[in-house]
């Protein structure tokens, strides 16, 4: 009995821990027979847990969601990460989730074993966290954006722009990334035909969800390489196409990763740079220290002009002061 009941709490992670499995999978996983995982199934089915079957060729078993939360089974490793990251969301950005989370880790800490709890412990009194400031994110908009994106529905949402201005877009999602205090989409624009980057605070899901797509392959097929650059793209309020004389490896070493940089030839690049406000891209640009040129947007060109004027009064008021 007691073999039985450590294989039933192993079958039950096993099917926690991935969507599907074939009887074959399961019984190579513990080393019974096909017949057995049948039996251990229907035991666990008898206890309350919602495991479907199904017959043929790709049919296997799926933990489904049943009317109550049934136990979760965490290893050690899985135990400590759910706790740290529970401590971490409860300072995180998404709406209402701090005190949810605070609940939910005096629960865990209450059953982990004190090995663990110790583990936890000493983290998080070596950790020292700096708040992000930022926007939060409602919940259901992050569950309701990552449903999409794990089942390939298309997202109708309702955007507002970084102006301001608001419009409806039409989306295939690809991937939900959460950095330094904010949530990303990455999707496929359908109406534009192209891969975008949206702010998940910024956008509000109109549910029911579209029909199924085929997922597409992004481009450099780096999530975390894209959103560098699509976050500059989708942000950006003022662009420039600048004309650096300076080899292309050199200023992208010494540019944010969202900045694309194309060489011309050995000695000249072009660099699609970006920022918020024009002062701060002409002091990015004059950190450079190399030659560029530039003609546009104006607000940059004014604002070099106005540095240029300042930096010459600068230089004349102090050899003035020295004579």
């Amino acid at each position: 009995m007691v073999r039985t009941s450590a294989r039933l709490l192993r079958l039950l992670s096993l099917l926690q821990a991935r969507a599907d499995w074939s009887g074959a999978e399961l019984a190579d996983r513990l080393g019974v027979t096909t017949r057995t995982v049948h039996n251990d199934v229907e035991r666990l089915r008898s206890l309350g847990y919602p495991v479907h079957a199904s017959r043929g060729v790709g049919g296997g078993y799926r933990l489904g969601a049943g009317a109550a939360l049934p136990p979760l089974l965490l290893d050690d490793e899985e135990a400590v990460a759910v706790a740290v990251g529970l401590r971490t969301a409860a300072a995180g950005s998404v709406t209402g989730i701090q005190e949810t989370s605070v609940r939910a880790l005096a629960k865990l800490q209450q059953v982990l074993p004190s090995r663990l709890r110790h583990r936890v412990n000493a983290l998080q009194a070596a950790t020292v966290e700096i708040p992000v400031p930022g926007p939060t994110v409602d919940p259901e908009v992050l569950t309701a954006v990552a449903g999409a994106c794990r089942d390939h529905q298309r997202l109708r949402f309702d955007y507002r722009n970084h102006d301001g201005s608001a419009s409806i877009r039409t989306v295939e999602p690809h991937r939900l990334v959460h950095d330094r205090g904010r949530w990303y989409l990455v999707a496929w624009d359908a109406d534009r035909q192209e891969w975008r980057t949206f702010r998940a605070d910024r956008l509000r899901p109109r549910i029911p969800t579209g029909p199924r797509f085929a997922p597409r392959e992004l481009p450099g097929g780096d999530v975390a390489t894209y959103l560098l650059r699509g976050v500059g793209a989708a942000t950006w309020r003022y662009r420039a196409r600048v004309r650096v004389y300076a080899p292309a490896a050199q200023v992208a070493g010494r540019l944010p990763p969202a900045v694309l940089v194309e060489a011309v030839d050995e000695r000249t690049c072009i660099a699609n740079v970006g920022s918020d406000s024009p002062q701060m891209l002409a002091v990015y640009l004059g950190m450079l220290d190399v030659d560029f040129e530039v003609d546009g947007p104006p607000e940059l060109v004014e604002q070099l002009g106005t540095l240029a004027d300042r930096y010459k009064r600068a230089i004349t008021a102090t050899g003035a002061s020295s004579t």
